[in-house]
């Protein structure tokens, strides 16, 4: 909740505040499962929102959804009167709420293009080798120097298989395309589209302009990502929230310090979003967080271990949150260690030992002062939500879809002439003319067999004409000459 302009986290021996001119300089939310990471997420939406600061978050679970409901202060009044407070200091209140899902399902539908994602992400999604991502950034240089769109993954395929087929005209200018590697390629994107990552590519792609906008009380939008379904596919749900981020940066213009962030982005199970990554998207992830905060969006990770985020990136959450976390194992226990040396020592407890006992709902928490400093930790007890905790039924959720003035924006895919348009274009333009030549080709043939069988026939006439004429000289000579002899052996016998 908000007091005073700043976001009230948690109590303990001081109170624990979020100062919004340090919200973009980003944070962390850590602890072991059923320790309060969801709860402590869902506080500072809330405070955000009332900030009015918009706020995108991933719905793993189904149980974020609760915030378009007031919630029930029975159910949290032990906690709230622990907190020094009570039912009107702490009112229960829904909050603005817009819902989002790449399949359509739970909220609005979001897709990009192809074009948008990139060649970097893309290969990550498909899982290519070293080979076959340099194949795939070709193929979208190509696409680029003709300017030609990739929407969907059917203009994908198409460009792939067009290198494939030129690869020979290409070669001096973009480097080789193997059949091998196009067809590695094919066959990965064959895969992504049989489990339906296809449904995320296509048009109209998503406005982040949508993600940042305000109600008409001044409080910003929680958009809730409903991800449930995409959470089966892990490398699907991580690539897309890293694409996310990426677009972000790239569409978004410096600001520099603001009062309070543009927007506030948070990124559940962020361990997915490093595992079995490439140095150089490591690089560029990190490079994102220490950049993006230059364009006013503040980025908080979820996870259990602060070990989950490389060491780079982490020292770029300033503001931190831990949970509790067990030690069972040796590498528990230098995961604990390890986590407690992040923070600013407090004398007052041992943080490694509070980290071990704390109960769900409680945290070591340290934000940053005014001048960005990590003030000392402290153990505090976590805010309770305002709004309800926990999921709502489909009912519920359809007529918050269909109230919002964004429904219907994104409903319907648009098939644009692209990639797989001009190509086929281009395909059928030479199959006719190649018909075309061909069918010239036969009746050039068929005109030579004609002429041929002509001039046979008028050879073949000439010469029966001059045997004739050799046959009727041979018969007159030889008629002449019986007549002579008839007539010579008719005078013998006169002659007698």
């Amino acid at each position: 909740m908000l007091k005073d302009g700043r976001i009230l986290v948690g109590k303990g021996r001081t109170e624990c505040f979020i100062l919004p001119s340090m919200a973009n300089r980003h944070g962390l939310i850590a602890g072991a499962t059923g320790t309060g990471k969801t709860i402590t997420l869902k506080v500072m939406a809330e405070s955000f929102s009332d900030l009015g600061v918009p706020v995108f978050l991933a719905d793993v679970k189904g149980d974020l959804a609760g915030c378009v409901k007031p919630g029930d202060f029975s159910a949290i009044e032990k906690r709230v009167i622990s907190l020094g407070m009570d039912a009107e200091s702490f009112p229960m209140k829904r909050f603005p709420v817009r819902f989002w899902d790449v399949f359509g399902e739970g909220g609005h539908p979001v897709r990009t293009t192809v074009s948008e994602m990139g060649p970097t992400l893309l290969a990550r999604l498909l899982g290519l080798t070293e080979v076959q991502t340099g194949v795939l950034a070709i193929v979208f240089r190509v696409a680029d120097d003709k300017g030609w769109l990739l929407e969907d993954l059917k203009d994908l395929r198409s460009m792939v298989a067009y290198c494939s087929e030129h690869s020979g005209e290409i070669l001096n200018e973009y480097g080789n395309i193997s059949k091998q590697s196009a067809g590695a390629v094919q066959r990965a994107l064959l895969q992504l589209e049989d489990a339906g990552g296809d449904i995320f590519f296509g048009e109209p792609a998503i406005e982040l302009s949508d993600w940042m906008q305000r109600n008409e009380d001044g409080r910003g939008y929680i958009n809730v990502f409903h991800c449930a379904r995409l959470y089966r596919s892990p490398l699907l749900y991580s690539t897309f929230m890293l694409w996310l981020l990426a677009e972000l940066f790239e569409e978004l213009p410096e600001v520099g310090d603001l009062e309070k962030p543009k927007l506030v982005f948070f990124f559940d199970e962020a361990h997915l979003l490093f595992n079995d990554s490439t140095k150089a998207l490591r690089d560029n992830i990190e490079q994102v967080v220490k950049l993006i905060r230059s364009k006013g969006v503040g980025v908080y990770f979820i996870t259990q271990q602060p070990s989950d985020v490389p060491d780079p990136v982490l020292a770029q959450l300033g503001n931190r949150v831990q949970h509790a976390l067990r030690a069972y194992t040796p590498s528990e226990q230098r995961a604990i260690r390890a986590a407690a040396q992040t923070f600013r020592t407090n004398p007052e407890f041992d943080t490694e030992e509070a980290i071990t006992s704390l109960g769900t709902g409680e945290a070591v928490v340290s934000f940053l002062d005014e001048k960005g400093r990590p003030n000392i930790c402290e153990r505090v007890t976590v805010l309770p939500p305002q709004s309800m905790m926990g999921a709502i039924d489909d009912e519920r959720r359809r007529a918050e879809i269909e109230a919002d003035e964004l429904n219907g924006k994104y409903d319907t895919t648009v098939d644009n002439e692209s990639a797989y348009e001009i190509i086929n274009a281009d395909r059928a333009e030479q199959q006719k003319k190649a018909e075309e030549e061909a069918k010239a080709l036969e009746e050039r043939k068929a005109r030579e067999k004609a002429e041929k069988e002509k001039a046979k026939k008028k050879a073949a006439r000439k010469k029966n004409s001059t045997l004739g004429k050799v046959a009727n000289s041979t018969i007159s000579s030889i008629g002449r000459e019986l007549g002579r002899s008839i007539f010579r052996g008719i005078l013998s016998i006169f002659k007698k």
